[in-house]
């Protein structure tokens, strides 16, 4: 069994993935992370960056002041999910590509105008940080393919690289751990659930998705569910 955790980087969601984590007892952690990623992450000391690319810096920098004014920090979900994975004797493994390498092979990639619109998005955002986060996750949850349709119109590039390649990544490195885990959580960031599950066709997969880590109600139901030790219903 493969369950896909869909998450949001900035959100106050350690607890209810930790939960999940801890009550689903997989016999592996998949994360999206590298390892220098989580190394920086879990480190209680904040790390100088200069020496990476402009444009992740830029996002790092964008998602700290965001995941503040949540009242929590960048990443935390992921590092909840592999502490409690080890506290319950799981293997952690990081299936995500570099993540400095990658934006930095996006922003040599875009095209002209296609920087200048990610630019001008990235300095607007600064002045709604949390709207434009709250936003994101209502438009995805009411329709998610109308939502990426119009991102992959207006950022082709960028969808193409963060998204699809290592959407295709991440899948590749499910499948060749398939056969080492019979359970299996996979914690993603909320808009690569549909893309994985897609690539691992034939796998059996259940999701649990952002919506339901952010609503108390839904998260009270899936409580009770793996309390009771019933799946979760498919795409919660």
């Amino acid at each position: 069994m493969i369950t896909l955790l869909g998450t949001g980087h900035v959100f106050k969601i350690a607890e209810p993935v930790s939960f999940i984590v801890k009550h689903i007892w997989p016999d592996a952690v998949l994360v999206e992370l590298d390892e220098a990623r989580y190394n920086a992450l879990s480190s209680p000391y904040e790390r100088g960056n200069s020496d990476q690319p402009w444009a992740y810096r830029r996002m790092a920098e964008y998602q700290k002041s965001v995941a503040e004014e949540y009242g929590s920090k960048v990443g935390a979900e992921f590092v909840a999910a592999v502490e409690t994975g080890r506290t319950i004797g799981a293997a952690i493994e990081f299936i995500d590509t570099d993540a400095a390498e990658t934006m930095d092979s996006v922003w040599k990639e875009m095209p002209f105008f296609e920087r200048m619109r990610f630019t001008f998005s990235m300095i607007g955002d600064r002045f709604r940080r949390k709207d434009k986060a709250d936003k994101v996750v209502m438009d995805m949850a009411e329709n998610e393919e109308e939502y990426f349709a119009a991102m992959r119109k207006k950022y082709p590039t960028l969808v193409r690289k963060l998204i699809d390649e290592r959407d295709a990544h991440m899948a590749e490195r499910i499948k060749e751990m398939s056969p080492r885990y019979g359970n299996m959580i996979v914690v993603v960031g909320d808009g690569h659930v549909e893309g994985i599950s897609k690539l691992l066709d034939g796998e059996s997969i259940r999701k649990i998705r952002l919506k339901t880590l952010m609503s108390s109600e839904e998260m009270s139901v899936l409580r009770n569910e793996l309390w009771s030790g019933r799946p979760p219903e498919e795409g919660m």
